[in-house]
């Protein structure tokens, strides 16, 4: 029988942790770089990095000072300027905003007395405090936040900011190029992760007919034989509205890529260096996964399938929460949380594959898919419809796996990330599939 008081400081300590880690992050992110860099905004996609600062305390404010805590309001009149639906990205530095000091004191004393109440909360008697989830719930968001300031910094011009070493080197891939994963049912999204977010709820049965699925995800020397074999000038691989935007726009290959002579190169966080022929393609927008994969006389995987291949155990028929099991990601199973500021080559972390045998799943690239981001049946809005509701419909794709801007807190197997197929600046590569020949 489980002790109650042990199970909550076990609790309580994840929650610390996973705090922890976070802020970690985000002081790494918004210190590296000066004040003017910090009330820049770099793109029009994009905030202000000092935005992002002081809106992850304000969230923490609201959700575990005031919701959790019932504390009275620190800043009650800031809430309108870091609402994010109510300001757009490209309006945020004509707002009066916080300058960077005091967005620090800010965020710095909301987090003091959220390390108070964390002591005295029980982690029962509502759905927020159940099993910590408003602690992890702004764990996960600080984190999010903080891949999207990381998307900031791979953004800005200028001299490099950040540093990390790079992956391990991998030996070439040599294994299969595709698997297959065998039709049948399985259990798709959950019900039981503590702190899973309302839209991987309920766990449900899907039907996934055989298909078969690349090993690794798409590299960049696959990708340039796309390109070299004149896929961005072949109308017929693209999607009416994707040929349109590609066109509008003059895109011709990935974003940061460019041509010196017969090679290519790409910035990365300042730096310029050749594209490295074994790494997934990264900064490929739904459009250009989408055109890749007719080239190749393939497909996206649909966001079932690719569940099914990261999570479906066919030798025990149960969902697990992770390709390699249900333990916690550890370094050898994924490149996640920022701990390397590129992808690792494919074929890496051989102890992360799936049961089936399919790497890197987790980790290194987002992943398109080839579905529009929908609600589960059975799907609740919790704790508020602005985080999943309003956004589902076939404006938005969905994308999988996380990648190495992740942090594992807000990576799993039932995680769903979505944007506009057109969008470039995230960390997004793919996958491909076919369907089983009948």
């Amino acid at each position: 029988m489980t002790d109650p008081a042990l199970e909550a400081d076990t609790l309580r300590e994840r929650a610390l942790t996973t705090l922890t880690t976070a802020r970690a992050r985000t002081t790494l992110l918004t210190s590296c770089v000066d004040d003017p860099d910090l009330t820049a905004q770099h793109s029009p996609l994009m905030s202000p990095l000092v935005w992002d600062l002081a809106h992850i305390g304000n969230q923490e404010e609201q959700w575990l000072l005031r919701a959790v805590a019932g504390r009275e309001a620190i800043r009650p009149e800031i809430d309108g300027l870091y609402d994010a639906f109510e300001h757009p990205r490209a309006a945020r530095p004509s707002l009066p905003l916080l300058p960077p000091a005091e967005a620090r004191g800010y965020a710095a004393e909301v987090r003091g007395r959220v390390l108070d109440i964390l002591e005295s909360t029980a982690f029962h008697g509502t759905r927020l405090t159940e099993a910590g989830f408003a602690f992890g719930m702004i764990a996960q968001h600080e984190q999010q936040h903080d891949e999207t300031m990381l998307i900031t910094h791979q953004l800005r011009t200028g001299p490099q900011a950040l540093t990390a070493p790079d992956p391990d080197p991998a030996p070439l891939f040599t294994g299969p190029s595709e698997v297959l994963v065998p039709g049948g049912p399985f259990t798709m999204g959950t019900s039981t992760e503590p702190w899973a977010l309302d839209n991987e709820r309920p766990a449900h049965r899907r039907e996934v007919p055989s298909f078969y699925i690349d090993t690794t995800p798409v590299t960049n020397a696959a990708y340039r034989a796309f390109i070299e074999d004149g896929g961005y000038d072949t109308e017929r691989w693209w999607t009416p509205e994707g040929w349109a935007h590609i066109r509008q726009y003059s895109i011709h290959a990935p974003l940061f890529w460019y041509r010196d002579g017969k090679q290519w190169l790409r910035r990365r966080f300042g730096v310029t260096e050749a594209v490295p022929p074994d790494e997934p393609v990264v900064h490929v927008c739904w459009y250009e996964a989408d055109a890749f994969a007719r080239w190749a006389g393939r497909r996206l995987p649909t966001e079932a399938e690719w569940e099914k291949a990261a999570r479906h155990d066919p030798a025990g028929d149960r969902s697990m929460r992770y390709p390699w099991g249900d333990g916690d990601p550890a370094p050898e199973h994924a490149n996640l949380g920022q701990r390397h500021l590129r992808p690792a080559p494919a074929g890496s972390y051989p102890e992360g594959e799936s049961p089936l045998g399919v790497r890197q799943l987790i980790g290194d690239v987002w992943e398109w898919t080839a579905s529009d981001f929908l609600p589960y049946p059975g799907f609740r809005a919790f704790p508020y419809k602005e985080y999943s509701e309003v956004f589902f419909g076939p404006e938005y794709k969905v994308l999988r796996g996380g990648s190495f801007a992740v942090d594992a807190v807000a990576c799993r197997g039932t995680f769903r990330n979505w944007d506009h197929p057109i969008r470039r600046q995230i960390f997004s590569g793919f996958r491909t599939a076919r369907s089983e020949a009948v």
